[in-house]
């Protein structure tokens, strides 16, 4: 970097190295006279142009004895150039008079910054120590260029250059120009691992935060160099290991190194993996009086014959500690211990039951929260002051305030109290941006284009809030959403939710109607264990289904000419509700009407559904976004019937197990089931479970279950009824292409699927009372018939199965998957939709 002063932007630049301090200092000259302790009558000053005079004088004050030593000039001369107001200082004494001669350091009139387009102006303002009206300091400003430096840095940009140049202006002032070369981002460009033999390196850049840069790099960060990342990173690996039985695991160095010619950083992971070790016994002693310490047996989560794990080891510590504290042993300290078997590769881990120090709580301190109201950040703890210093539930309350996402860091050290029995509790923190917009689209075979627009903000007020707004328009799907969540409701670590929400499905290829859904649904989640949460839950809404013009034009009129001039029309009319050989003239079923319980709840008009639930989910996924080991569970229960015009129960389960396979395969079996049972009130067909490739691969949307075949003779298909039962069962293969960068997050899948969807129990007639032309029904006033119209439907029962495979992306836009899958078994009247994509945004 290249330190400048030049006249006017076109008069004299004088460079100056940055690593030249000895040439930028002030100097200072005192020449003295032979009688340096002669009483000075005077003191004049020269050279001052905005410092008092006065001001100057008071820093050459006579001792004791009146006198002006050399002492009391020294230590003025050194007060007077430690203020950073001048470039240069001389002290003249003779005749006695004292003669100090200044040279101000000229002011600073502006700071610009030029060449800066990845850092705005106000950031580097808010780092720099040179400010405007300031006096102009060369070190200073030396300083501030390798501050500057150093921000471009931490964003990856190692190739910047900043050089601060001086311009002079009138009266003694300056303008400080710092211009940057911003230089390119420098990236990884390559991740390797030594000694990692168990696991692949395909596998282990999952597990680390760094990734290697690539075509799609530019929507992301991850591929930056951050040491301060890189060294995180080792850590995410040596716990990896230790959370699958590598006790001895070593991450022995994380190595980076500059490549000018690929113009990026190679960084590459030194392990020693050791052995697997699996658990031989698992035992508990304590040394408190009368405590049984087998009574904590239950709280371990490690078994006999399981892998180490240590993880699962400071878990079981932690609620150990913190059941000890719930029985009045608020000292007591579990204290895990291992004793490795180097030859059978086991470890007996034993607990250790001790009474600790008394040690209290005097306070705790939080710092760095700038936005975020304290009471947010002290609720995440399960102690306050005064209370006994647990350790154990101090890591678990800077888990979840790390865990809030509102925060880069957070730290909680401890410092000595007031008293040797006393701690301070300090709590430092980070604060980063927690709002979000985002403007997203996709496209999938069932809901066509669509497009998603919305603004959410974590931390709402700086008081722990969630809110969302959300916009979506698709081809066929539209509608608008609103969420709220108050995560600590009335101080309880009890999440309220609101959400109000308007979605509108349009008619398509598989469902020849419209819907309109608007309603309002409050919540409650209690996180009951860490792998185990319960939400509470009520919905209400109000549901209205059109038809299109096209399939709202039917004209049973009887009384009709057509009818009239059609003999024996009465005898003719069969279950379609037309009569026969003259289809055409009735503009009813001959392009393909709605199915009789669809125009039924037409003519009923809307209906509004009042339903309280709950869910209860068992998740022990490694990854909730890419899982890849773990079990999840579902279980979700819905009562209709709190009011409302429909009632009945709705069950459902859903349970997926992931389990890594080998060479980076993973496997996934998949269960799912439900029942809709009738209470009190009839079904409406609306209500009933809808399947297709959400059950079965290979099929449409709709596309399996009893179909209403009433018009199969016209060449149409009538719309899916539904039904009241389902299952399915599924296995897949996920693997990677190995022959793709890790970092583009593409990977292949290949599956069988079965399942089943039966049991109609919907309105299959219904009894006319008028004419209700638009809904299809023929009125009872004009004919004999006692009903509208029967219903002909499929309603058996076969295992539809398929094959197939997929494409799995990660995509920054998203999740996408593709997918091709071959009916294999399948009913006579099911649709079958072999390609599916979906993807971008979930509506």
């Amino acid at each position: 970097m290249i330190f400048g002063l030049r006249g006017f932007r076109g008069g004299l630049l004088a460079s100056i190295m940055v690593a030249m301090p000895v040439a930028t200092a002030v100097t200072a000259t005192f020449i003295p006279s032979a009688a340096v302790a002669q009483t000075v009558a005077s003191i004049a000053v020269e050279g001052n142009r905005r410092v008092d005079v006065e001001t100057i004088r008071s820093y050459f004050r006579p001792g004791p004895s009146g006198r002006l030593d050399q002492g009391v000039i020294d230590d003025g001369l050194k007060a007077l150039i430690e203020t950073g107001l001048f470039q240069d200082v001389k002290i003249n004494q003779a005749g006695g008079r004292l003669v100090v001669s200044v040279v101000e350091n000229p002011v600073i009139g502006r700071v610009a910054f030029e060449g800066n387009k990845k850092v705005k102006d106000d950031q580097l303002n808010a780092e720099v120590q040179s400010k405007a009206r300031g006096t102009l300091s060369r070190p200073m400003v030396q300083s501030d260029a390798q501050r500057i430096s150093e921000i471009y840095r931490r964003s990856g940009r190692y190739d910047v250059s900043v050089v601060p140049e001086i311009i002079e202006q009138p009266n003694n002032r300056v303008d400080l120009i710092f211009t940057i070369n911003e230089g390119a981002k420098t990236g990884v460009k390559s991740i390797q691992f030594i000694g990692n033999n168990y696991y692949s390196s395909y596998r282990l850049k999952d597990v680390i935060k760094t990734r290697e840069s690539n075509f799609l790099s530019f929507l992301g960060s991850g591929d930056i160099y951050d040491p301060d990342r890189v060294e995180a990173d080792r850590d995410l690996i040596r716990r990896y290991y230790l959370k699958n039985g590598f006790a001895d695991v070593q991450v022995v160095a994380a190595l980076t190194e500059y490549d000018p010619a690929q113009k990026g950083f190679l960084v590459t992971f030194k392990i020693e993996e050791g052995q697997q070790y699996r658990v031989a016994s698992v035992d508990f002693s304590s040394t408190i009086p009368n405590f049984d310490p087998n009574s904590l047996r239950s709280f371990s989560r490690v078994d006999v014959g399981s892998l180490y794990n240590a993880e699962a080891l400071e878990k079981s510590v932690e609620e150990m500690q913190i059941e000890m504290s719930r029985r009045g042993y608020a000292f007591a300290v579990v204290r895990p211990r291992g004793d490795r078997n180097f030859e059978q590769h086991t470890v007996s881990i034993g607990y250790s039951v001790d009474e600790g120090p008394r040690v209290y709580i005097e306070r705790i301190n939080v710092r760095g929260n700038t936005r975020t109201r304290d009471y947010v950040i002290r609720r995440e703890f399960d102690l306050s002051e005064g209370d006994a210093y647990n350790r154990a539930l101090v890591d678990r309350a800077e888990r979840r305030l790390k865990n809030l996402d509102f925060f880069k860091t957070v730290k909680i050290t401890t410092e000595p109290g007031s008293s040797s029995d006393r701690v301070i509790l300090v709590v430092d923190l980070e604060e980063k941006s927690t709002g979000d917009f985002s403007i997203s689209g996709g496209y999938s075979t069932t809901d066509g284009a669509l497009g998603e627009v919305s603004v959410s903000e974590r931390n709402f007020l700086g008081r722990g809030l969630f809110a969302k707004a959300s916009v979506q328009y698709g081809q066929y799907a539209r509608g608008y959403s609103l969420s709220f969540v108050e995560p600590y409701l009335l101080d309880y670590r009890v999440a309220l939710g609101l959400d109000f929400f308007y979605r509108e499905q349009l008619s398509n290829q598989y469902i020849s109607y419209n819907t309109k859904t608007m309603g309002f649904s409050p919540r409650l989640g209690f996180q009951l264990r860490e792998d185990l949460a319960l939400q509470l839950r009520y919905s209400i809404f109000q549901q209205e289904i059109s038809l299109p013009a096209q399939l709202a034009n039917c004209n049973n009129n009887l009384g009709s000419p057509q009818a009239t001039n059609t003999p024996g029309y009465l005898n003719q009319l069969n279950g379609l509700g037309f009569v026969t050989g003259d289809a055409s003239t009735w503009g009813c079923y001959a392009d393909g009407e709605s199915s009789l319980p669809v125009r039924r709840e037409l003519a009923n008009g809307k209906a509004l559904t009042s339903m309280l639930g709950y869910t209860l989910n068992y998740n022990t996924l490694d990854n909730n976004k890419n899982p890849t080991d773990g079990l999840f569970v579902e279980f979700k229960q819905d009562y209709a019937g709190v009011g409302g015009d429909v009632s009945y129960l709705k069950t459902t389960v859903d349970a997926k197990y992931y389990t890594p396979l080998v060479a980076d395969i993973v496997g996934l079996l998949r269960v799912q089931g439900g029942m809709l049972t009738n209470v009190g009130k009839d079904i409406r067909m609306l209500d009933h479970f809808q399947m297709g490739p959400n059950l079965v691969r290979g099929f449409a949307q709709n596309g399996i279950g009893p179909r209403d075949i009433s018009y199969v003779a016209l060449g149409s298909y009538g719309d899916a009824l539904g039904g009241t039962k389902y299952w399915g069962a599924s296995a897949e293969l996920q693997m990677p292409f190995w022959f793709l960068p890790k970092e583009v997050g593409i990977k292949g899948a290949i599956y069988a699927d079965a399942g089943g969807l039966s049991d109609y129990q919907g309105p299959t007639s219904w009894a006319a009372t008028g004419e209700v032309n638009q809904a299809g029904c023929i009125p009872a006033s004009k004919t004999s018939v006692g009903n509208c119209m029967g219903m002909t439907y499929d309603n058996s029962n076969p295992v539809r199965s398929s094959v197939g495979v997929g494409l799995i992306w990660q995509s920054p836009f998203g999740p996408l998957r593709f997918d091709y899958a071959v009916p294999i078994t399948k009913g006579e009247y099911d649709r079958v939709q072999q390609f599916r994509f979906g993807g971008g945004t979930s509506f």
